[in-house]
C-alpha cells in the first residue's frame, strides 16, 4: 500500500453510524467499510412501541460483512433523549472502541411556519440536533479517555449538516434551525477538541435524490427550479458522498477541523 493509500485507509478503525440504513448514510457506511473500517449501525426503533421503523440495515450489515469487515446493529430511538443516552455506554460495555462517529440520522417535517405543530418542532430538534450533541459528547468523552496515536489523533467526528445550515428553506423552519445548529455545534466542538486530536467536521449535502427529498422531486415546478440552479446539471446521488466521508474520517484530513464541506454540485457557489 502506497503512502497516499495509507493516508486514506481506515484499517483497524471502528465507526459508529446513525442513519446508515439507506440513502446517504448507507453509502457512507459502505464507503468506510470499503476503506477498511468495521461498522456499528444504529437501527432506529420507537421506544414506546418497540416497532422498527426501518429493517433495511440488515441488508447494510450483510453488505459490510461481504467486504470482509465486521458489522453489528444497535437499536435506539433518535427522537428520545433517554434512549440516546443509553447508546454509547452499551457500545463501550460490549468492548468496542469508537474511532469514527458519523451522525447521519435525521428527519424532515414540512408545514407552513404559522401552522407548525409543537410536537413536530420538538421531534425534529431532538432528532437532528440534540441527539447529535449527545452522541458527540459521549463519543468525544470516550475518545478523550484514550491516548493519541503516533499521528497525534484520537478520532474523527463527522456530522451531516445541510444547505439549510446556510439557507432558510421553505416550510421547514424546524429542519433549518436544527441544521444551522449542527453547523455551529461542529465548529464549537472543533474549537475545543482539535488540539486534543479529535477532528470535528460536517458534510452539507445539496439536493440529493433520496427519500428525504421525495416531496420536492414530485413537485414538477420545484424540481425544475432546483435543477436549473445546480451547476452540475443533476441531482446528487448517495455515492457522491463516499469520497468525502472517507477523507474526513481518515488521516488524509489530519489538519482539517471545524469545516462544513458542501457536496452540492456547485449550488452554494451559484
Amino acid at each position: 500500500m502506497s503512502s497516499i493509500q495509507q493516508m486514506f485507509s481506515l484499517e483497524g478503525k471502528t465507526a459508529l453510524v446513525t442513519g446508515g440504513t439507506r440513502g446517504l448514510g448507507q453509502a457512507m457506511a459502505l464507503a468506510m467499510a470499503e476503506a477498511g473500517a468495521d461498522v456499528l449501525l444504529v437501527q432506529v426503533v420507537r421506544v414506546l412501541t418497540k416497532e422498527q421503523r426501518d429493517e433495511s440495515n440488515q441488508g447494510t450489515r450483510k453488505e459490510i460483512e461481504s467486504l470482509g469487515r465486521k458489522a453489528q446493529i444497535y437499536t435506539a430511538d433518535l427522537s428520545s433523549q433517554a434512549s440516546i443516552k443509553e447508546l454509547v455506554p452499551k457500545v463501550l460495555a460490549d468492548g468496542h472502541q469508537i474511532d469514527i462517529l458519523l451522525n447521519c440520522g435525521g428527519i424532515q417535517r414540512r408545514h407552513a411556519p404559522h401552522q407548525f405543530p409543537d410536537d413536530d418542532w420538538s421531534e425534529v430538534l431532538q432528532t437532528n440536533l440534540t441527539t447529535v450533541f449527545t452522541l458527540c459528547r459521549d463519543v468525544g468523552a470516550h475518545m478523550l479517555s484514550r491516548d493519541k496515536d503516533h499521528h497525534g489523533k484520537r478520532g474523527s467526528i463527522i456530522n451531516v449538516a445541510s444547505l439549510q445550515s446556510f439557507q432558510g428553506g421553505i416550510n421547514i423552519p424546524a429542519y433549518a434551525s436544527s441544521k444551522g445548529g449542527v453547523a455551529q455545534l461542529t465548529k464549537a466542538l472543533s474549537n475545543q477538541w482539535a488540539s486534543e486530536g479529535i477532528s470535528v467536521n460536517a458534510i452539507a449535502p445539496g439536493y440529493i435524490n433520496t427519500e428525504m427529498n421525495t416531496a420536492l422531486i414530485n413537485d414538477p415546478n420545484r424540481a425544475k427550479s432546483i435543477l436549473e440552479r445546480i451547476p452540475a446539471g443533476r441531482w446528487g446521488s448517495p455515492d457522491d458522498f463516499k469520497g468525502s466521508v472517507v477523507y474526513l474520517a481518515s488521516r488524509a484530513s489530519l489538519y482539517v477541523s471545524g469545516e462544513v464541506l458542501t457536496v452540492d454540485g456547485g449550488w452554494m457557489g451559484r
